[in-house]
């Protein structure tokens, strides 16, 4: 099992004790890339993900593409089930496992394949989301749908702990149905690459508040960060010529600062605190 979390973890560990078969190791992904650094919170999850090991199951960091190679090929595997892992996996790899190398991706696919297909989802106001499981193969999340399901609310004030409170369960009974498909030789339903998008990460532009875009736009890019449980958050520029971090936001009449934005609409402030902007964006103001 490869993944980036205790909640990813629990959930392939369940669903894979609870059809029989015996998961074997879990393998933590602490960067974004084959040999890139370390992701800032990698030790606090490393730590989180330690303690919920089960006991005697091994728990790996590889750092490079060859040293997940090796590990996996020690094994002697017939299954590798990832869920949230940046890195492209070669057909070599891939190969490594008699069955495959299985892959959970929180979208309908074909729609938003990529490393974000979350952040796109809320950035874009979906109201729901999907989770699909599929077949790796050697292009990102183009593989053969195993199983997937749409309509996973994704909240107004969404945060990664109540997402997770109606995600998982779908993801574990979908795993479930997988396990069952993948035993059996099911090869899985090609997708339809007409149909697809794309999700990328948020680029730099997206951490700095323009005022001019319409409400519920900027509503919503509060909302990617505040899921995103980021160190920071979207920086905008106040009436006052003061910076702030824009923590919650509401399109709704509440109590705090009320800004017009370029749709005419309002917006209010929930939540904030001080910031220091970019030099180059100084001009972003109300």
């Amino acid at each position: 099992m490869i993944s980036s979390g205790p909640a990813e973890f629990a959930t392939i560990h369940a669903a894979c004790t609870d059809a029989g078969h015996l998961p074997v190791a879990y393998f933590y992904g602490r960067s974004l890339r084959s040999g890139g650094p370390n992701l800032s919170d990698a030790p606090e999850t490393t730590a989180e993900i330690l303690d919920a090991v089960p006991p005697g199951m091994d728990l790996l960091l590889p750092g490079s593409m060859e040293g997940l190679a090796g590990a996996l090929a020690s094994y002697r595997l017939d299954l590798v089930i990832v869920f949230g892992f940046a890195w492209k996996i070669p057909q070599a790899v891939l190969a490594i496992p008699r069955l495959g190398i299985m892959n959970i991706h929180v979208s309908m696919l074909p729609k938003y394949r990529g490393p974000a297909p979350l952040l796109w989802a809320i950035r874009n106001g979906d109201t729901t989301g999907g989770v699909t499981v599929h077949w790796m193969d050697d292009d990102f999340d183009t593989g053969n749908v195993l199983a997937q399901r749409d309509g996973i609310p994704l909240a107004e004030d969404i945060t990664w702990k109540n997402y997770c409170d109606e995600a998982m369960p779908v993801i574990y009974n979908l795993l479930m149905d997988s396990l069952e498909l993948a035993a059996g030789g099911y090869a899985g339903e090609p997708q339809d690459a007409d149909a697809a998008t794309y999700a990328g990460f948020m680029e730099d532009d997206f951490s700095v508040i323009d005022w001019s875009d319409s409400a519920r736009d900027i509503h919503n890019q509060v909302r990617t960060y505040r899921y995103m449980r980021s160190t920071t958050y979207p920086l905008a520029r106040i009436e006052t010529g003061e910076w702030l971090h824009i923590i919650r936001t509401s399109l709704e009449t509440a109590n705090g600062p009320e800004i017009v934005c370029g749709d005419g609409l309002s917006l209010w402030l929930l939540e904030s605190e001080p910031g220091q902007p970019p030099a180059s964006y100084s001009h972003r103001a109300p």
